[in-house]
């Protein structure tokens, strides 16, 4: 009995990676008009609004749209995938918290709780997967969201308040072997993982999660020099060449600057310490734990480097993300 039972649960399906959900008809309705391409780890990807989703992102995304309401005060972390999302939730949690959890204490919550759980997607957690809409009203102020939607799609009340804005890129080239190593973990041990030719041609012609990615970097990019108090626009190297300049760059724009006495007692080295990469992944819940998705919290901890695409591209690769990010963005003033 035990091990019929054990047969059985080995062969849950997550539900990030559930092909049979049920879609709402009007979701339903949509993704019959909507391009179709294959998916990197999900059997298929949709063109909405000229970004690529797969269908169980899709359906978050809409319900975001439909009902997320925001408030003058919010903070709403957007990246691209494999940009350090886990990082930047991370520092931006202890910076708003950090009166109340002092990066030094010990029951600090990211001791035991993956940056993900704290800092919770839009529409790959809060409105999706959920019975009914999310009950937000627990949500200290100023609430700390995360997304990765492109600006075209973020639900109208982000756009027309006055809640602020973090974004996050990194280097194409880095951005992708990351995003090709993060999915070939998430496939199932049934499927083979995909090819690197095969995901740099997917990810060339910008068939990627949330995709194309230079046109969703563009955009933020745009709309942070016309509006540069509601978004700031950070680079994950900075982050990393610069961690205390953009500590403190981040602190000041989300509204909670630290004061004198704060530096003189070395909070800013506290933070950067609590939220460095070799802390996080080799804290117990990081190694062990799973979101309510079903993707393991190791998952979202590779290197955390610099450079790594070096390890991985080809010449002609590398100089083909080079030549598409020249033309997209260099003429844009944006380089990496």
């Amino acid at each position: 009995m035990d091990s019929r039972v054990s047969e059985r649960e080995t062969r849950v399906v997550p539900n990030f990676l559930d092909e049979n959900r049920k879609l709402s008809e009007d979701c339903k309705d949509l993704i019959a008009t909507l391009p179709l391409e294959k998916g990197w780890v999900a059997k298929h990807l949709h063109r909405y609004e000229g970004f690529w989703h797969t269908t169980r992102q899709l359906e978050g995304v809409l319900s975001c749209q439909n009902h997320f309401q925001a408030h003058h005060t919010d903070v709403l972390i957007v990246t691209t995938p494999k940009s350090g999302t886990t990082w930047l939730k991370a520092w931006t949690f202890s910076l708003l918290h950090r009166h109340k959890y002092h990066p030094t204490t010990e029951n600090h919550p990211l001791l035991t709780h993956n940056p993900h759980f704290l800092v919770p997607f839009l529409e790959l957690d809060l409105y999706l997967d959920k019975p009914s809409l999310p009950d937000l009203s627990s949500f200290p102020s100023p609430r700390l969201f995360s997304t990765h939607i492109p600006y075209v799609s973020l639900p109208k009340s982000v756009t027309q308040t006055s809640c602020k804005i973090v974004y996050l890129c990194r280097d194409p080239k880095d951005a992708f072997i990351s995003l090709w190593h993060f999915t070939n973990r998430l496939r199932p041990h049934t499927m083979l993982p995909n090819s690197l030719h095969e995901a740099f041609h997917k990810f060339c012609r910008g068939i990627s999660l949330y995709g194309p990615f230079w046109e969703h970097v563009l955009e933020y990019w745009h709309k942070s020099l016309e509006h540069p108090h509601k978004i700031l626009f950070m680079r994950f190297e900075e982050m990393k060449l610069n961690p205390e300049f953009s500590l403190k760059k981040l602190a000041t724009f989300v509204g909670c600057p630290f004061s004198r006495e704060e530096e003189d007692a070395g909070v800013v080295q506290e933070i950067l310490k609590l939220c460095s990469f070799d802390n996080l992944s080799n804290l117990p819940v990081n190694r062990n734990g799973k979101l309510s998705s079903g993707e393991a919290h190791r998952a979202f901890f590779r290197r955390g480097e610099i450079g790594d695409w070096k390890n991985h591209l080809t010449a002609d690769m590398i100089q083909q993300l080079n030549a598409i990010t020249e033309e997209k963005l260099a003429q844009h003033g944006l380089r990496f």
